[in-house]
């Protein structure tokens, strides 16, 4: 990483960022004026970069000067310094021969043109002074494909292994917003707008960042580590850093393209130079700033530093959701794209829109809710015909009956309390007094003063389960709301009416209540005969809230367990069961659908009968369409060497596999199988040979990048063999071939190392 990022709070800036800056309005201003060119002037700059179109013979790809002047002609130059009737000093050819083919192309095709050549030369200059070989490999690539596009005229794409943006889901840009929300959504509005004010200029510097060198970082990372970091390097090189100083090629911001991966690689690096840059330019600053990226921002950073690194942090979850505090107006509310973009957009940054796979996804979401939707009118047809059966399915919910009641006004439920300032009604205490006698009742360890003086305290409430007109059951508990938390201190339902639901539909009620009031947490202590209740109910010995959270304002008990719940305010808990058991009725559902249409039965396997001994698994009908692959481990009859084919790169596998099937064509012996069989000539072959395999469609095979790993090509190869001797007999011209080529091939994939000498 380089210190040398471009900060929106700088208080004032460097050199190298003026000398940046200088370079970029320099590069656009020559583009400017090579666009105000006279036209003349303008085919003698693309002539240049031009192949020659006097006849198919000439190969010169570019019309060179026969009077070169001593230096280059100053951009402005009001007269060009050649005619189109001058000859090329390569081919002799005249210059009107080099852009015969821009005579009908329109202005501004050619002004976009001209825009590549500026980029070239640019490039040209970036490829001789840059030193570290692994960015000068990547420079010269990007020069070739803007020369390429000019003497194409087409338009420019990078294209090879490095695969098209975005590359990781969530983006960096997503999971910042993801943390402002997850870890921010509690303080006040003034607060809150301070972090995703500082969120915004983390991204910015992100994308303003400019990446350090693999070499650079070879002694701070493992060899698999600085293989990963050179890709992404690369992909940043091509889609980011270059781009933003040739506008020729498409543009992407670095945190809407990559995800956590390269933001733990760069992670550390950047926050200390960043704090180090702050430091050094802080008496620059106002006070205002001084005090956001000095004291705040350090902060801001720590806590993102634990979500990067940790491995539960919920915020690189793609399917993470948490709307924005309810101050956040919707005009503010699409905080994601304010804090991507930070400016103005390039057409390189609409991903999503553009994107084929989103687009596929989007389709394909549209077919899963048209699907859902008819079975959901499906299952509730089936329950109106089954009546009865329906209400009590087999395998209820605990808290099944218990909602039926309260549908039925069998059962009611009331939150109450007791009051020193305020006039309590007579019923509220008729049913205070009717709760602690079931307290009581139900819990005889726990001594009736202490349960009297806890249920009519004013400071704590009861959720009373009410049937009949008289509590049943009930929930004791007070709320510490400044700490997010409450405690549950008495829970019971009276003898004769247990076993009922009762018990997990009161919980439930009491957690809805506690969402509605924007608390999240439960707290008990439990004895030995609670602790299964509550674990059922969601509680765990596991608490997530900090002990300095809760210490003090809780009293511990001996001999009981301290067990906590957290709440999430996106589920409605009365209709938790419900709701999933109707999930899983639409999943089974859905999963049915998918088994109709993807089971297929193929025919089996004649070919052991033939004298067949062995065949890849791979090869086996249907098998790669259920999506197996086979393991790391998993060898074919050759011993595979120690580079395993997942690792091999596939640009090597390519060519290695197309010189292989290139001698195998030419071999002798291969003038059976170049071609698939005659069906007019040999009526019953595909009768007996029911998966036909032939070196053309090999090389097709090949050029679509369906041998993805050698075992798929072997497997190929192999059951084209076995086909053959399977046909013909033994003395036949055509087994023997097989036999023949079949050695020529072990001894090919000897040869390139894809098995093992033995």
């Amino acid at each position: 990483m380089s210190a040398t990022s471009d900060s929106p709070q700088e208080g004032g800036k460097e050199d190298s960022n003026k000398q940046r800056q200088s370079n970029l309005q320099r590069i656009q201003q020559r583009k400017q004026s090579v666009r105000e060119w006279p036209q003349d002037k303008k085919m003698e700059k693309l002539a240049i970069y031009s192949s020659c179109k006097a006849d198919e013979s000439c190969k010169c790809n570019g019309w060179k000067n026969p009077n070169p002047p001593p230096n280059p002609p100053r951009p402005d130059a009001p007269t060009p310094t050649s005619t189109p009737a001058d000859p090329c000093r390569t081919c002799s050819h005249p210059l009107s021969s080099h852009v015969s083919h821009l005579t009908t192309v329109g202005e501004d095709e050619l002004d976009r043109l001209l825009g590549i050549v500026v980029d070239v030369e640019n490039l040209f200059m970036c490829v001789h002074k840059e030193e570290d070989s692994d960015t000068k490999q990547v420079y010269f690539y990007l020069f070739k494909l803007l020369r390429r596009c000019i003497l194409q005229l087409s338009k420019p794409s990078v294209e090879g292994p490095l695969g098209n943006p975005p590359y990781e889901k969530p983006s960096i840009a997503k999971g910042v917003t993801n943390f402002v929300l997850f870890k921010f959504n509690h303080l006040p509005p003034k607060e809150w707008q301070m972090m995703y004010d500082l969120a915004k200029m983390f991204l910015h510097c992100l994308n303003h960042w400019k990446l350090e060198t693999p070499t650079a970082r070879k002694q701070q990372m493992s060899t698999e580590e600085i293989s990963a970091y050179k890709v992404n390097y690369t992909r940043w090189l091509c889609y980011c850093h270059v781009p933003a100083f040739c506008d020729s090629l498409p543009h992407y911001d670095t945190t809407l393209i990559f995800g956590r991966s390269l933001l733990k690689s760069v992670f550390q690096t950047m926050r200390k130079q960043l704090l180090d840059k702050f430091r050094a330019e802080k008496d620059k600053m106002p006070p205002e700033k001084r005090t956001l990226v000095l004291t705040h921002f350090p902060r801001f950073l720590s806590l993102l530093e634990e979500e990067i690194y940790s491995n539960v942090s919920p915020i690189w979850d793609p399917e993470f959701k948490q709307n924005p505090p309810a101050h956040v107006s919707a005009g503010a509310g699409a905080m994601g794209e304010v804090a991507v973009t930070g400016g103005k957009k390039r057409p390189g940054d609409a991903l999503e829109e553009d994107s084929e796979d989103v687009k596929r996804r989007k389709y394909e979401d549209e077919n899963l809710e048209e699907a859902v939707a008819e079975i959901v009118g499906v299952i509730e047809d089936q329950n109106k015909a089954l009546g009865p059966q329906a209400m009590f399915p087999e395998h209820a919910p605990r808290d099944e009956a218990a909602k039926i009641e309260e549908r039925n006004k069998v059962i009611e439920f009331h939150c109450i309390a007791n009051s020193l300032t305020d006039r309590v009604p007579k019923q509220t205490m008729l049913w205070l007094i009717a709760l602690q006698n079931v307290f009581s009742h139900q819990l005889p360890r726990m001594p009736k003063e202490y349960i009297t003086r806890l249920v009519f305290d004013p400071k704590h409430k009861t959720l009373a389960l009410v049937k009949d007109g008289r509590p049943i059951g009930g929930i004791c508990f007070r709320m510490f709301p400044s700490q997010g938390f409450s405690e549950i201190v008495f829970c019971a339902v009276t003898s004769n009416e247990q076993v009922k639901g009762y018990g997990t539909h009161l919980m439930n009620h009491l957690k809805d209540y506690h969402i509605r009031n924007g608390v999240m947490h439960f707290l008990t202590f439990a004895d030995e005969f609670a602790v299964g209740y509550f674990k059922k109910q969601g509680f765990s010995k596991d608490l997530k809230l900090p002990k300095g959270v809760y210490g003090g304002y809780i009293k511990d008990y001996e001999g009981a367990t301290l067990m906590g719940c957290e709440l999430n305010p996106k589920i409605v808990y009365v209709e938790f069961t419900a709701v999933v058991r109707r999930q899983k009725e639409i999943l089974k559902k859905l999963v049915e659908r998918k088994q109709e249409q993807i089971r297929q039965v193929h025919p089996g396997l004649s070919c052991f009968r033939d004298g067949v001994r062995e065949i890849a698994v791979e090869s086996i009908p249907g098998i790669l369409e259920t999506g197996w692959e086979p393991p790391p481990q998993d060898k074919f009859r050759y011993k595979s060497t120690r580079n395993s084919d997942e690792k091999a790169d596939q640009e090597h596998l390519y060519n290695v596999l197309k010189t292989i099937l290139t001698a195998c064509r030419n071999h002798q012996s291969s003038w059976p199988f170049l071609n698939p069989v005659d069906r007019k000539a040999v009526p019953d072959y595909y009768e007996h040979i029911k998966f036909p395999m032939d070196m053309k469609t090999m090389a097709e095979r090949l050029k679509a990048n369906y041998y993805v790993n050698k075992r798929l090509f072997i497997a190929d190869m192999k059951r084209m063999f076995t086909n053959c001797k399977a046909y013909n007999a033994p003395e036949t011209e055509y087994y023997n071939c097989a036999n023949v080529l079949d050695r020529f091939f072990i001894n090919k994939l000897k040869d390139h190392g894809l098995i093992e000498k033995v």
